[in-house]
């Protein structure tokens, strides 16, 4: 179910939601509004309200069915189109592989048009062409799809042809257009909204310091005691996996400072030698 498809059937279901709302005040204060009391008008409200009173559980069954049924049909309208955008996007990494390639091979080329060929076929299992009839087949609903198989087939491989740079920057920079073309247009049923914090800025940073609180590292002591004390270590293996430890902690890099400089830094690991670092072996 498509997103304007699912905003005409939650229309009409609060229209007729607030149809009966209405109906039935009116019906419950049909006694209190001039020339309605006394009359048989008035009865007829009653009895209108009455029945929707009794029939109240059952109404408010149907409509919620219904509305289930609604959601269920949009959610898998939604998955289908999610594993369709994905299979667009894998026919664009393949088709512009294809296009950095100074010689391809047949197979190559065929693997490249399988791509965005199936693409094109599996649209049929979302979206069924604008303007189909009986007898007419209708358009396309995504045309770039169509300019990026129809940029391809111009690189298709022949005896003694040779593409040259000129020809393949052409197809890859009209297979992104189309891309990026159909990309702004077919992500817009997804009614996908910006996250809730987001990270806006180019050339980003982490903010976190290494460390940790306390009650962090006071449980990472107690489990290497526990493990110490159940599966002793191999020193060999202790040595070496404490080399490369202490070796990461004092190289800093660009997205991660030296734990040894940040405040609330990790306990350190225990020695080369295979020891706890209090006296005790850990083998």
């Amino acid at each position: 179910m498509t997103r304007s498809s699912l905003k005409r059937t939650l229309r009409r279901a609060y229209w007729i939601l607030g149809l009966v709302l209405v109906v039935s005040i009116v019906a419950k204060l049909a006694d209190h509004i001039p020339g309605l009391a006394g009359t048989a008008v008035e009865q007829l409200l009653k009895d209108i309200y009455d029945y929707l009173k009794d029939m109240s559980l059952v109404l408010v069954t149907v409509v919620a069915a219904y509305l289930a049924n609604v959601f269920q049909k949009r959610s898998l309208f939604l998955n289908a189109l999610k594993e369709e955008w994905r299979n667009i996007v894998k026919a664009k990494s393949t088709l512009y592989t294809y296009t950095q390639l100074d010689s391809p091979s047949q197979e190559q080329y065929l693997a490249a048009f399988c791509a965005i060929s199936e693409s094109l076929d599996n649209m049929r299992a979302v979206y069924r062409n604008v303007g189909e009839t009986d007898a007419l087949i209708g358009l396309y609903p995504y045309a770039p799809l169509h300019d990026m198989r129809r940029a391809l087939q111009t690189l298709k491989p022949a005896p003694g042809r040779i593409v040259t740079a000129d020809e393949r920057d052409l197809v890859r920079d009209s297979i992104m257009q189309s891309f990026y073309a159909l990309r702004e247009t077919f992500l817009e049923e997804m009614d996908l909204e910006a996250p809730d914090n987001p990270l806006l800025i180019y050339n980003g940073r982490r903010i976190k310091k290494p460390g940790a609180p306390g009650w962090a590292t006071r449980s990472q002591d107690r489990q290497a005691k526990k493990h110490d004390r159940i599966s002793p270590a191999d020193p060999r293996l202790a040595a070496f996996l404490t080399k490369l430890y202490e070796k990461e902690q004092v190289t800093a890099k660009p997205w991660r400072e030296v734990a040894g400089k940040a405040n609330g830094a990790t306990n350190p690991p225990p020695p080369a030698d295979g020891s706890r670092g209090d006296g005790a072996p850990v083998a």
